[in-house]
Formats: C-alpha cells, sequence, structure tokens
C-alpha cells in the first residue's frame, strides 16, 4: 500500500508496515555462513572431530528461512551441502554409504528449508494484503481533511496500524446540520475487522442521527442504539459484544459548545489565555452501556473562543507509550504549540508522536484540530 498524505493535509503516513522485522541483507546471510563455518572447522580441529562437527552446518538453512528470501535459503542450503559433502568425502572413516545418507539428509533437510522460506513470504504477503485492505477500507469510509462547516474548519490525522489484529475501530466525522455544526470522535473497544464493523455502524448512524436530530441528546441515543443493534446481531454470530467511547460535539454561532463525552478522552483548549481540559464533569458511560449507568447522559458546556483550537484525540495519542513505557504527555505538550498555525498541528503532534514512541506506535492515531471559521459570530 502506498504511503499517503502528510498529516496536516488528508491522511497520515500508514502505508508502510510498521513493527515487521526488515528482512536479512545479504551480507548478514553470508557473514554468518562463512563465520559458523569457520567456527565449526576450528573446533573440530581441536577436538579432531572436524568431520563429525560438519553435518551441524545443516541447521543453518532453517535458521535463514525464518527471516531470508528463497534465494538466500537457498545460497544457504547449497553452501551447506557443499561443505558437509566436501568434509565427509575428505576422510576414509566413514563408509561411502553412511556419507551418502548424510548428504541425502541434508538435501532433504535442506529443501524443506527452502520450501519453508517461500511458505513464509506467501504467508506474509497475505497478511500485509490483509492488514492494508483493513487499513484502505478505514480510509475510504472515512473523510480526507480538512472538513469544513459554515462555523469549522477542521484539519487532523488519521493514521491506521496495519500490524498483526491491531487495527482499530477509530472513527470522526464532522456534519453540517439544521442545528449546527455536529462533531464526532470515537474508538471502538477491542481491534480487528470486528472492531472496525462496529465502527463503521456508529459512524452511519451518527451521519443520519446528526442531520435529523435537533438536540444533542436525541444524537447520542441514536448512537447508542447503534451500537446495540450491533452488538445483537454480533451475539448472533457468536463474536463478542463491543462498547464504544465516543465525544459528540454541538457548535453553532454562539460562543457555547454543547458535549457529551461518553467515556472518550476529554476535549483540550489551546488558548492565548489558558491551555487544557474544557470539560470539568465526570464522563458518562460509553455507548453500549447506558444500562448500567444509575443515570442518563447530560451535556456539558463550555466557551470556544473564535481565537480558540480545540483538540481532539483517540487513546491511541494519549496512551501511546514511549520504550521505557511512559505514557505521552498530550497535555503538558500544548504549551510547546501555541505559535503552530493550526493546519500545521497535526503534522507537530504526529512527529512529536512518533519521536515518543521510536517510531512504533501500538494503536491507531485519530486526532482533529478545530477553528472556528472566520465571521461566524463568537466572542
Amino acid at each position: 500500500m502506498s504511503a499517503s498524505r502528510e498529516p496536516g493535509g488528508a491522511w497520515a503516513a500508514g502505508g508502510e508496515r510498521r513493527g515487521a522485522p526488515p528482512p536479512l541483507r545479504w551480507r548478514v546471510v553470508l557473514f554468518w555462513l562463512v563465520a559458523v563455518t569457520v567456527l565449526l572447522a576450528v573446533i573440530g580441529v581441536f577436538l579432531d572431530r572436524e568431520t563429525r562437527l560438519a553435518p551441524f552446518l545443516v541447521v543453518l538453512p532453517a535458521l535463514i528461512a525464518g527471516r531470508g528470501s528463497v534465494r538466500q535459503t537457498a545460497v544457504a542450503s547449497a553452501w551447506v551441502t557443499v561443505m558437509i559433502a566436501a568434509a565427509l568425502l575428505d576422510t576414509a572413516d566413514d563408509t561411502v554409504g553412511a556419507v551418502a545418507a548424510t548428504v541425502v539428509f541434508a538435501l532433504v533437510f535442506n529443501g524443506l528449508s527452502v520450501a519453508r522460506a517461500a511458505q513464509r513470504i506467501r504467508s506474509d504477503r497475505e497478511i500485509a494484503r490483509l492488514r492494508s485492505a483493513a487499513a484502505a477500507l478505514q480510509r475510504q469510509l472515512l473523510r480526507p481533511f480538512p472538513l469544513m462547516t459554515d462555523q469549522l474548519i477542521v484539519h487532523g490525522l488519521y493514521q491506521p496500524v496495519e500490524e498483526d489484529s491491531r487495527v482499530g475501530g477509530d472513527v470522526y466525522e464532522v456534519v453540517s446540520s439544521p442545528y449546527g455544526s455536529r462533531v464526532f470522535i470515537a474508538d471502538v473497544q477491542g481491534k480487528g475487522l470486528p472492531a472496525i464493523s462496529a465502527a463503521f455502524s456508529v459512524l452511519s448512524a451518527f451521519r443520519e442521527a446528526a442531520v435529523a436530530e435537533p438536540t444533542l441528546t436525541a444524537v447520542v441515543d441514536a448512537l447508542e442504539d447503534a451500537v446495540l443493534r450491533h452488538n445483537s446481531f454480533a451475539a448472533q454470530a457468536g463474536e463478542n459484544e463491543r462498547f464504544v467511547t465516543a465525544l459528540v460535539l454541538g457548535i453553532g454561532p454562539d460562543p457555547e459548545v454543547q458535549a457529551i463525552n461518553c467515556g472518550h478522552v476529554a476535549p483540550l483548549m489551546l488558548h492565548s489565555d489558558r491551555n487544557g481540559p474544557v470539560l470539568k464533569g465526570e464522563p458518562c458511560v460509553p455507548l453500549g452501556l447506558d444500562a448500567l449507568s444509575p443515570r442518563p447522559r447530560t451535556v456539558e458546556w463550555f466557551t470556544f473562543p473564535r481565537d480558540g483550537t480545540l483538540l481532539l484525540c483517540t487513546d491511541g495519542v494519549t496512551e501511546a507509550r514511549d520504550p521505557s513505557g511512559v505514557f505521552y504527555p498530550l497535555e503538558d505538550r500544548t504549551a510547546a504549540w501555541d505559535d503552530v498555525r493550526p493546519g500545521d498541528l497535526p503534522a507537530a503532534v504526529h512527529q512529536d508522536l512518533r519521536r515518543h514512541t521510536a517510531g512504533t506506535p501500538g494503536d491507531d492515531t485519530a486526532l482533529l484540530v478545530l477553528r472556528r471559521r472566520p465571521g461566524t459570530g463568537a466572542g
């Protein structure tokens, strides 16, 4: 899958397979072939058993098959077979039958090593194709940045992880409705294709409810119903039920903004007067768990000034760890971004995240940067 546009544009880079071990270089393969051969020869000289140690070379192609190419494994197999044959034929201690049996064993074992390398490469390519297909599906159903409504300009980044089954269910959307702009960002519990399926169910429900429902609580109720329906179908199919953390905003021309936080990462305000969280109340329960809550979900209000920048993200940002296990300190980092333009902020966060995680993110990353459009009337 090809690399995509930079974070400040439509997509973050995410086409390469992160976390996969790099292929073996030829010089590494040749070094180990020569080094192990010489080592066994030297040990054999000291023990006066050089011909007995030669068959131990047969393990080299099997080791190279675990990481190397078919050609590298074949070269190692040929090298080992020749070395074993030369060592055994150079002595009169073994019968011709024993020598022939040892060489045939080496040929068979080395042939299996080559076949194993070919099978592994085919399997790796198929897994990579499926990972990339899942990530491509997410990209196709999520709109590229920037997103615009009558009130907002939204920049951002979306970077799926394409390693193993860790492709997650991060989704976002910004909708212009008769009731103002509705903003949605969510993260489905779990990973893999079932999480993607749940994410798109709730995303579709938001796109419909954001335009049709006059209140933010009604929008969230529609999302709750969508998650419950999806869980019902999942249970019939024998799959696990899932909950969804989500943040839904209602933004109009007035400075005051509505928010319902369903167990999601709280939004951060970047403003000349103050940086930090804008929600003071406790988050509501995630979508799909409303029946377990003793109180209904409620709307919280906060001020979104015209010159402010609102930062929304998933836990792929806040729970990103450095090599020592320390979480990414997003709130502490905001002070360094006061002079960064909103359109450049996703790229700045993306680069800082890569530095923090040493280039190996462990989860999907979604980030929205909201600014009011000039002349919207907000104070």
